[in-house]
């Protein structure tokens, strides 16, 4: 069986919660590897992750989810790679769904599902969460090379061969990152495949939908720029031709 190894992007958490958190996933899937990526930790959150038998890396600064996962999975050497948001609002055994299409050789990258029929939610978000959610899965669906009910969800896997691919072509910080890492593996051809999960909305988000509904919308324009660059789009040439060079997280030390 391929080995699984789990990242936890977490940024001031609830230390009671990321520890049940990461006891059930210990449980439930017995990762040769879980990882908590904290951004701005204290000694005491630390020692705590350690004490839950979870790698702990404690960065100075508050980097981005998408910053977080991305060092996160620079550090693992398993066969499948997943992540899942340190509030919990992805039980274990859900993300065990997710897990298994990557584990079992069916998929390249599986994408946990609030939104997809088959779901069930069992806390719904604020109407304006679930509004910008909709309409922003619905442009993106429009945009890009693959079409989901749910883009951003916490829970996700890829196989380390599928990462090796898109590692490269991965720029956004934020919670961004999610819809970004889906395009690029659809631009690259990757097989991806949306797993309908149970979830909870978790009270305490980070995410403001009025102050970043742009910025998502920003996102989605230069996730599809970049997967049209990957499809050999002359247009996009064009317009990459004019802008500077970034760097991709992987290389931003």
């Amino acid at each position: 069986m391929r080995s699984v190894g789990i990242v936890v992007p977490a940024y001031d958490p609830d230390v009671e919660v990321l520890v049940s958190y990461l006891d059930a996933l210990r449980e439930a899937l017995a990762p040769e590897r879980l990882h908590v990526e904290l951004d701005a930790g204290s000694a005491a959150t630390v020692a705590a992750i350690r004490e839950a038998g979870a790698t702990v890396n404690d960065a100075d600064s508050r980097r981005g989810k998408g910053a977080a996962v991305t060092a996160g999975f620079e550090t693992l050497e398993t066969d499948v790679l997943a992540f899942a948001d340190a509030d919990g609002a992805t039980p274990a055994a859900s993300l065990a769904r997710v897990i298994g299409p990557v584990r079992d050789g069916d998929a390249d990258l599986a994408v946990g599902s609030r939104r997809h029929p088959d779901s069930a939610v069992a806390s719904h978000q604020t109407f304006a969460r679930r509004f910008l959610g909709d309409g922003f899965a619905w442009l993106a669906g429009r945009l890009l090379d693959v079409d989901l009910y749910d883009y951003q969800c916490g829970a996700k896997a890829i196989t380390s061969e599928g990462w090796q691919e898109v590692r490269n072509h991965l720029y956004e910080p934020g919670f961004a990152w999610d819809v970004e890492l889906v395009a690029m593996a659809g631009a690259l051809d990757l097989r991806v495949l949306e797993v309908p999960i149970e979830w909870e909305d978790q009270p305490g988000s980070t995410v403001s939908p009025v102050e970043t509904s742009v910025a998502l919308f920003r996102a989605l324009l230069a996730a599809r720029h970049r997967s049209k660059l990957l499809r050999d789009s002359q247009l996009h040439e064009a317009i990459a031709a004019r802008r500077d060079d970034q760097a991709a997280l992987v290389e931003r030390r």
